[in-house]
């Protein structure tokens, strides 16, 4: 076995947490296997708690977190903001009462965490991302998996288009520090956006892009909706990698001033969606 062989995370039959969309979900590992074809790429068979089979479906690591404390709130916050996003205004009352019912049940969860969980908890990076684009986050979703509109493609603009945009007007990194960060966005975006971004219904249309134009880069065809899921799962990716500190507290001031800077073109960006 070599020595930076990528071992597995998560054991068959283990309890998880899973991406589905912006929103996490528990769910037990069914299999586990590495796909055939690129080195070291681990993957799970998913089944989520509650859903039919047909849902069932085979995810890359980085949407499966371990089921223990931290990750359970970061369920709770991502619930609470969807309800949010859906509750009227006005109605802020009745929303109340399921958050306090919710935090007593994660008190419960809690203390029946097993221990060994808790122990190996990974790094934890938050990103926050305001409650507009969140909103934008889950209206994508709903519009992709429920309604089965996909986004009219290529984009535009597209991720790369916006990304050059943003390094012109960033604010607060500037200089090599931020073509780093860009390149390295886009480069991430690149790279996950088939095995991680993507809704199943999606993966079709996918398909019909490379095979028009198979030299064309992810970046170069998406928009904003897919770049937006990418920071969803950026905590995930940067806990693989070997960041430091100093480094991460740069990349958390670059990402807010990215979510500043989409926020003040929000309609532009946004407007051509289905």
């Amino acid at each position: 076995m070599a020595r930076n062989e990528k071992k597995f995370s998560f054991e068959k039959d283990e309890r998880v947490l899973c991406y589905h969309g912006p929103l996490l979900y528990e769910a037990k590992v069914r299999n586990r296997d590495k796909k055939a074809g690129q080195k070291d790429e681990l993957r799970y068979l998913i089944h989520y708690k509650g859903w039919k089979q047909t849902w069932d479906e085979w995810v890359p690591e980085e949407r499966v977190l371990k089921w223990n404390e931290s990750n359970l709130q970061k369920q709770s916050q991502l619930k609470d903001a969807h309800a949010r996003r859906r509750t009227p205004r006005g109605s802020s009352a009745s929303h109340a009462e399921p958050s306090s019912e919710s935090r007593t049940r994660k008190r419960q969860r809690d203390s029946s965490l097993d221990k060994h969980d808790q122990d190996t908890r990974r790094p934890e990076f938050m990103i926050i991302i305001p409650e507009p684009l969140k909103g934008r986050l889950v209206d994508d979703w709903e519009k992709v998996t429920k309604d089965n509109q996909l986004t009219p493609l290529p984009r535009n603009p597209t991720v790369s288009d916006i990304l050059n945009r943003f390094r012109q007007q960033s604010r607060v990194v500037r200089g090599e520090s931020l073509d780093e960060i860009v390149n390295g966005i886009k480069l991430y975006f690149d790279k996950s956006l088939e095995t991680t971004l993507l809704y199943r219904v999606e993966r079709d249309q996918f398909s019909q892009i490379l095979k028009k134009d198979d030299t064309k880069q992810p970046s170069d065809v998406y928009g904003i909706e897919h770049l937006m899921r990418l920071f969803v799962e950026m905590p995930n990716l940067l806990a693989r990698s070997n960041v430091n500190h100093e480094t991460l507290s740069l990349l958390k001031e670059a990402f807010s001033d990215f979510f500043r800077f989409v926020q003040e073109h929000e309609e532009e960006y946004f407007a051509s969606s289905p």
